[in-house]
């Protein structure tokens, strides 16, 4: 119990004379993580929509060639992207792009390349979750859709991608938590995020375990707060539990509806 409380002393001292550091590290580590997940999810998006074009037999030679090349690009981004750490991927853009380009191309500031590098490897990981949530929906819509005479970009925009959002939001809500604890390895390019932060803390007074002690309850704290703030997202994607029942042709009829009532209303009218 003495270790205990020794230990919240230590790290209330931290608290009072670093708290501006830490809140500093936290905001840049916010600002990296969501910017780079809603640009991964904008690039596996566009991933996703290019594997799922259909390549037909009667299609033009030239049609069929860039398709299939399209898809082999994409296939080789994802691999290579999924296949290794991203701390290796941010060393190589951010000191490969100069050592092989003579110091043509580099990136003069180090948020950009972060920003790229978290960003791609997002887009490689949601480029196979958005193609997953595609496949996921009902094959009969898509033929539907087809029907009365949609293309693949009015059925893919209108039909199914509204429906395959909604499955692959768990996926975008890990890949932002996922996003905002591995963001701490780009301090090997200088990134002063959370972890940046807490180093030069632990390295002032020499007290290691309490500074990483906060950090990761900071940590924890970002982590389930986008936790709790996507699953209410998905809540009211999913709307209202209530509906309307046509029990006659309405268009015939003007009565003739039936309201389920909704179960959560329901429960609380219950409780009281």
């Amino acid at each position: 119990m003495e270790r205990v409380l020794a230990l919240g002393q230590d790290m209330a001292l931290l608290w009072t004379r670093y708290a501006p550091l830490y809140l500093s590290g936290v905001v840049n580590t916010l600002l990296l993580a969501v910017t780079a997940t809603v640009l991964g999810c904008l690039i596996g998006l566009a991933c996703g929509l290019l594997n799922t074009i259909p390549i037909h037999p009667q299609d033009r030679l030239p049609r069929r060639v860039l398709l299939r090349l399209l898809r082999a690009v994409i296939r080789i981004y994802v691999e290579v992207f999924r296949g290794t750490p991203m701390v290796l991927q941010a060393v190589f853009l951010y000191y490969g792009l100069p050592y092989f380009t003579n110091n043509a191309m580099r990136f003069d500031n180090v948020w950009a390349a972060a920003l790229l590098v978290v960003s791609i490897n997002t887009g490689a990981y949601m480029a196979e979750s958005v193609r997953g949530g595609i496949l996921s929906v009902d094959p009969g819509q898509t033929e539907g859709a087809k029907a009365i005479g949609m293309s693949h970009v009015q059925t893919m925009v209108n039909v199914i991608l509204p429906q395959a959002l909604r499955n692959i939001m768990p996926q975008i809500g890990n890949n932002l938590i996922i996003n905002i604890k591995d963001s701490c390895v780009l301090s090997v390019i200088g990134v002063t995020e959370l972890l940046y932060k807490t180093k030069a803390a632990a390295g002032a007074l020499y007290m290691n375990f309490e500074t990483y002690t906060i950090t990761m309850i900071m940590y924890f704290i970002m982590t389930f707060t986008c936790s709790r703030i996507l699953r209410w997202w998905e809540d009211r994607m999913d709307g209202a539990d209530n509906f309307d029942l046509a029990t006659t042709d309405t268009l015939a009829y003007t009565s003739g509806m039936y309201r389920f009532p909704d179960d959560k209303a329901k429960n609380k009218e219950d409780a009281r």
